[in-house]
């Protein structure tokens, strides 16, 4: 993707599917800790410019490296009273797993759909048997379509809640 928003579509779709399984914050936060690599390569001149964590590989100790951090993110959080968007502190480690996980993985598949410099199965091949098989308006406009959707059911959601609250 150009841009790493792009990523968070799918990944607001599968949370509004799925709101108690998949955290949405730690999907987004593997997909941006995935593109830091790029962004550190783009502005060094390095190429490729989508390396090592653009492997499933790679995004995989992305995604564990995150779940790590998770337990300690909220140690720390209860003594220094850390801020609390989206309930990041009240989230079990189970949706944080598999939020890290989706992201981290459908970041590599969604890149590998576009850019021509990820082996996604690196070290293990170099090939990229993906690139090019979504034409690129097409596959913009689904993550985008999935991020609308994703949204709209998560309103909708938010609003019959409040409704039965009385509120």
């Amino acid at each position: 993707m150009p841009f790493t928003p792009f990523h968070f579509g799918p990944g607001a779709l599968l949370h509004a599917a799925a709101p108690r399984q998949v955290s949405f914050l730690a999907f987004c936060a593997a997909n941006v800790a995935i593109d830091v690599e790029s962004l550190y390569n783009l502005v060094n001149h390095r190429h490729p410019v989508h390396a090592f964590f653009h492997s499933y590989l790679g995004a995989t100790l992305a995604a564990l490296a995150l779940i790590g951090l998770f337990p300690a993110l909220r140690r720390c959080a209860a003594r220094i009273r850390l801020p609390n968007p989206l309930d990041w502190q009240g989230l079990s480690l189970r949706p944080v797993v598999i939020g890290a996980a989706l992201g981290a993985w459908s970041h590599v598949a969604l890149d590998s759909l576009m850019h021509a410099d990820i082996a996604p199965l690196a070290p293990w091949s170099g090939r990229n048997h993906l690139l090019g098989i979504v034409p690129l308006d097409m596959l913009h406009t689904a993550c985008a379509a999935a991020g609308v959707l994703g949204l709209l059911i998560i309103g909708v959601r938010s609003v019959v809640a409040t409704a039965r609250r009385g509120g």
